[in-house]
């Protein structure tokens, strides 16, 4: 066998291995809910399949996959890392996905988009799971701790004035002692006088006022939370009560899998 027949062989050994190794899921609704359709080969149209225009969240279990609008890997297309994107939303690619197919780890992108660092979501249905329905006995909201909330007002500052006015002063005790210059006569002249200049001197010398100004004050509360942390639900599974705590209310019934685990 010659060196090129290797070289072939290899190469294609690899690619295959890489296909047989990666795997993508996609999801239905955001945050890993709905109907699942998952696949480890390229699809060149989901519109053959049912699937075409519905995909809101994906799992990049293995390898490298690019995500298209289009069919035939056509139209705006998006690189997809391992990881979980519990919604295309910000990518532009909620409810458009057409075609996917693996791609070559060791090609430089420009189109990557980043995972997000959220677990996966614990009750997602996995697609060879069967489910059953069971009846949900009872749920309660567990609310969140009280949330600090804070706003910021404008005050009114009033001071009154600062020191003696010594202008006012000399000013008061001239106009009181002309007031008391007209009172009276003789020594009760001159006693009124004297008493009409301190009288005035002490009201002018607190007539410096006052001094106003605005400001921003910020004031806070605590307030009871009004969105509930999490449900606690009980339900029944083969004779048993089961409790698990949801990020949403249930209905009147959940699906478990086998094991009586909640699934979506």
């Amino acid at each position: 066998m010659s060196n090129k027949i290797r070289v072939v062989l290899a190469l294609g050994l690899a690619t295959l291995a890489a296909q047989a190794s990666a795997q993508i899921t996609l999801y239905e609704r955001e945050g890993f809910r709905g109907q699942v359709y998952r696949t480890d080969r390229d699809v060149y149209n989901f519109g053959r399949t049912g699937f075409n225009d519905r995909a809101s969240s994906v799992i990049v279990e293995r390898g490298l996959w690019e995500v298209c609008d289009d069919a035939n890997f056509r139209g705006r297309c998006v690189v997809l890392r391992r990881g979980n994107y519990d919604s295309l939303n910000g990518l532009g690619m909620s409810n458009r996905i057409s075609s996917v197919r693996m791609v070559n780890p060791r090609r430089d992108y420009d189109n990557f988009a980043p995972p997000t660092p959220a677990p996966v979501y614990e009750y997602r249905r996995r697609p060879e799971e069967r489910l059953r329905e069971v009846p949900v006995i009872s749920a309660r909201a567990v609310m969140g701790s009280p949330e600090r909330r804070c706003w910021v007002e404008r005050e009114q500052v009033v001071e009154p004035g600062v020191g003696n006015n010594a202008g006012g002063a000399v000013v008061g005790a001239l106009i009181g002692g002309i007031l008391g210059h007209q009172v009276g006569g003789g020594r009760g002249k001159d006693a009124a006088t004297a008493a009409g200049a301190i009288a005035g001197a002490a009201i002018g010398s607190g007539s410096g006022g006052t001094t106003g100004y605005s400001r921003d004050v910020e004031r806070c509360r605590q307030v009871p939370n009004e969105r509930p942390a999490f449900w606690d639900v009980t339900y029944e599974f083969r004779g048993r009560e089961y409790h698990v705590q949801m990020s949403h209310p249930p209905g009147r019934t959940l699906f478990v899998n086998q094991d009586g685990v909640p699934r979506d």
